[in-house]
């Protein structure tokens, strides 16, 4: 049994106060570590941008500054939603129809207030939580829609979830998109966002010291407000997720961690 599944199973016999507490205390020890010792400044720069998203919330929170600074100098930037959302649609009354409606209006409210238009924006509608269970013809026709896209759009920045990023969505994310990128040949700079891995998991368990080694810090001051506007228009997932674990993705700075292909 793996550290982290040993973790998962502690967390299970505590309290759920007690377990979001040590979470939100790892998570800030972890973000400002990071943020004021072992990350480089990035600028701002004019590259069109890609943003795939396994879950319609994900791009905003891990992204949402970096689109909005683009998109206010006019870059490109197309967000592709993998997943349909229907896993974490709050009350259970709702039938998945509704759910995955409700979560898709949501994004594109968030991705309107960050200024991406819904003619960029796609919704590829896999299953919620079934993106790692893709295998065969399945698996390689989600990874030639994402091929189109790519060739349609030429984005010069890819952005996804980290490949550690202690779900089974976000990381199938990482590896479809990464091999999508293989397949088509192109020349691309492949950054990863983080949500869930700073919130599960002690860093020095989940990350190495080459995964260190690529933190990007970007500075979201201009457009923090945007982005938490952005954030608040996701309804029905703000009263899931812990409040402690959304204050992290509601300040100054964005981070990134680059990929070597």
């Amino acid at each position: 049994m793996t550290i982290r599944r040993v973790l998962q199973e502690l967390y299970k016999f505590l309290p759920n106060d007690l377990v979001q507490r040590l979470q939100y205390l790892n998570s800030s020890l972890v973000f400002n570590l990071i943020l004021r010792f072992q990350s480089q400044p990035s600028k701002l720069n004019l590259k069109p941008a890609m943003v795939f998203s396994p879950h319609q919330d994900d791009e905003t929170l891990g992204c949402g500054g970096m689109i909005a600074l683009k998109r206010e100098k006019g870059v490109p930037v197309t967000v592709v939603f993998l997943t349909d959302g229907q896993g974490s649609g709050g009350s259970m009354s709702k039938i998945k129809e509704e759910i995955i409606q409700i979560r898709k209006q949501e994004a594109q409210s968030a991705l309107s207030i960050l200024g991406v238009d819904s003619s960029d924006v796609y919704f590829l509608d896999k299953p919620d939580g079934s993106l790692r269970d893709l295998l065969g013809e399945s698996k390689q026709k989600t990874i030639e829609q994402i091929i189109e896209l790519l060739k349609k759009y030429k984005p010069q920045e890819v952005y996804v979830p980290h490949y550690k990023d202690c779900h089974r969505d976000h990381e199938a994310t990482y590896t479809l998109v990464k091999e999508a990128i293989a397949q088509l040949g192109v020349d691309v700079d492949l950054l990863q966002y983080p949500i869930w891995i700073f919130w599960r998991a002690p860093l020095f368990i989940m990350l190495q010291l080459k995964d260190i080694a690529a933190a990007r810090k970007l500075s979201i001051t201009e457009v923090q407000s945007r982005k938490q506007q952005a954030i608040a228009s996701y309804c029905s997932q703000m009263q899931m997720l812990p409040r402690q674990f959304l204050n992290r993705f509601l300040g100054s700075y964005e981070i990134f961690f680059k990929v070597e292909l």
